[in-house]
């Protein structure tokens, strides 16, 4: 539904430790570490391995784990990591797809229950609040919230148990196969959305809506 877009002015004061500024190879790197859900980065010590794998459950974990993996992958100076990382919490940064506020205004018409299952360490409502959508959401089961992560089955029997719905009768759509298509778990329908840049992506929420007819 959203995507975290990096703009350029973030790196303009940021660089190595020897001065050098930071590559567009390199910031590609650094977003990439930032937003990819799953898997584990290989030169974390054993205990930033265990923050890691429990980043989305709690706040403080997931700003020490991610400190540690922009620090190992480049920004060593003091504070560099740090202000990449609080770009991450800001709503400013995450750009709605074309479809997303369509698709749920349309949901919401037809009075279908909407739930918000995200593996994320922090208040995801800000980002729906700045598109004016946060008011069409039914429940938000976010992870540091309700103490499970995705593919969890969990998660999932939170988010359509506090619906009230039938999972038989509930579809998931994301962007993850391994964390999203946990779903099928119990019993929900799956579609997977390609985690593509926001202007390559311009209606894959509606046609996932259409080919469940629903939309």
């Amino acid at each position: 539904m959203f995507r975290f877009t990096e703009r350029a002015e973030w790196f303009t004061e940021l660089h190595d430790e020897d001065g050098a500024p930071i590559d567009g190879h390199l910031q590609a790197e650094l977003i990439r570490r930032m937003t990819a859900p799953t898997g584990v980065p290989a030169e974390l010590d054993d205990e930033i391995r265990a923050a890691w794998l429990r980043r989305d459950l709690d706040p403080a974990l997931h700003r020490a784990s991610y400190l540690a993996v922009l620090r190992a992958s480049g920004l060593a100076v003091p504070g560099h990591a740090e202000s990449l990382y609080e770009r991450v919490l800001a709503a400013e940064s995450w750009d709605a797809y074309p479809d997303t506020v369509s698709a749920l205004t349309l949901l919401a018409e037809r009075g279908i229950a909407i739930g918000i299952v995200s593996n994320i360490a922090f208040d995801l409502r800000a980002v729906f609040a700045r598109h004016g959508i946060d008011h069409l959401v039914d429940v938000w089961a976010l992870s540091h919230e309700v103490g499970i992560t995705k593919p969890d089955a969990g998660i999932f029997r939170f988010a359509t148990d506090h619906l009230d719905v039938d999972p038989s009768r509930t579809l998931m759509i994301g962007d993850s196969e391994e964390a999203d298509g946990g779903a099928r778990g119990i019993g929900c329908s799956f579609a997977l959305v390609e985690p593509l840049p926001v202007p390559d992506r311009p209606r894959a929420l509606l046609d996932a809506l259409t080919a469940a007819h629903i939309a």
